[in-house]
């Protein structure tokens, strides 16, 4: 119950900042829990993130193993079973995904769920805004990065099935790649909160620049990269702490 408390208390206080524009280079970090050897090292770890994210679709096979620890992860959870076509492991259906999330739903400040899946979960998502969990809607597009006018689309559908982040993730291979998901972030962050990221070539040097820009969260391998590109949690403190005034 005393963990429980703790992840309202900071779910509500997280919901307040992030509703308000964001605080350049003060993103939030988030460490990516997607196998056991990630499981260990965040019991473990002295200095927490912000938040961890619990990969549900990886961690399949040692379900009992996360609910004994629990206890010792020392920071509020999101949670996501991500979609097989958006990089999800396993070929999970719909249903198995439901009730991974849903085993785990009491212990979340935040559940990710994909726009493409906002329908077959919308009885999750009435759950939980009754349970007064955050809702990240998400994206990823692991190939390219659509057209401006599609990113505005998805944002406005993601708000309009009720986000309070809208995740972003594009194929940053090149330049022209790159310029169209920071244009699009710089455009639309300062009125709806929005965590943006970049795959590929590029991905590292987006970001470091989305994070100083204020992206809202900003995610963390724990020992072994689970995109690519994707930065350490010791790579993204210090990119935060250059940017912080």
């Amino acid at each position: 119950m005393g963990n429980n408390f703790a992840h309202r208390k900071f779910r509500a206080a997280s919901q307040d900042r992030f509703a308000r524009q964001p605080v350049k280079g003060r993103g939030a970090l988030v460490g990516v829990i997607a196998d056991r050897a990630a499981l260990r090292t965040a019991r473990r770890l002295r200095q927490p993130p912000d938040f961890f994210e619990l990969r549900l679709d990886a961690l399949r096979d040692c379900l009992p193993e996360i609910g004994e620890a629990l206890p010792r992860l020392r920071a509020p959870l999101i949670l996501t079973a991500r979609h097989p076509a958006e990089g999800g492991r396993g070929g999970l259906s719909s249903a198995a995904r439901s009730r991974l999330l849903r085993r785990f739903l009491a212990n979340a400040s935040w559940i990710d769920l994909e726009l493409r899946s906002a329908q077959d979960f919308a009885s999750l998502l009435a759950e939980a805004r009754q349970r007064k969990i955050g809702v990240v809607i998400s994206s990823h597009h692991l190939r390219g990065t659509p057209s401006p006018e599609a990113l505005q689309n998805q944002l406005a559908s993601a708000i309009a099935v009720g986000a309070d982040i809208f995740k972003i993730g594009t194929r940053t291979d090149t330049s022209a790649q790159l310029h169209r998901l920071l244009a699009f972030f710089s455009e639309n962050f300062p009125t709806f909160p929005i965590a943006a990221m970049g795959l590929g070539a590029r991905a590292a040097e987006s970001r470091r620049r989305l994070l100083c820009l204020g992206s809202v969260l900003n995610y963390a391998h724990l020992g072994q990269a689970n995109a690519p590109g994707q930065l350490s949690l010791a790579q993204l403190r210090r990119a935060r702490g250059a940017y912080i005034i």
